[in-house]
């Protein structure tokens, strides 16, 4: 009867060590966007992607098909003419059970001389052997401006 109780022991506290190291896991994702969001400021939003991404990256862009993969999607822009007037945050954040794949999805903000643009995005992200996350899958859309 002790063995028995013992290895139910073992079992509830694995499930709950899982379960932070879930959350933690979940906070060190919502981390990583929000760092994406501030190195696309000052080095531009495609160089902020392109640092931030797994090398089976698949970017969703408006009236063209997927890019896959990083060195394609590193060879689709010209490193010195990114955009840095565009900014997001994260509104929410799933993670799988397994912590190692999750997203983050929120509202972005791109402004232009004469006129600002709003949207939604979604990314999904994959932790790596180091324990970083890495872009897999990005995109998003035009919205509204938000009341």
């Amino acid at each position: 009867m002790r063995k028995a109780f013992i290895i139910i022991a073992a079992l509830f506290i694995s499930c709950q060590q899982h379960k932070s190291n879930t959350a933690q896991d979940k906070q060190q994702m919502i981390k990583a966007d929000r760092a994406m969001n501030d190195m696309a400021a000052k080095e531009g939003f495609n160089n902020a992607i392109l640092y931030y991404a797994d090398s089976n990256l698949v970017k969703f862009e408006d009236t063209q098909f997927p890019i896959i993969g990083k060195a394609a999607f590193a060879a689709s822009f010209d490193k010195n003419q990114d955009i840095k007037t565009i900014s997001w945050k994260p509104v929410n954040a799933e993670i799988a059970q397994s912590g190692d794949i999750g997203y983050t999805w929120g509202n972005w903000k791109f402004s232009t001389k004469d006129t600002t643009y709003y949207g939604n995005y979604f990314t999904a992200w994959k932790k790596q052997k180091d324990g970083t996350w890495k872009v897999t899958l990005d995109g998003g859309n035009n919205t509204p401006k938000p009341e």
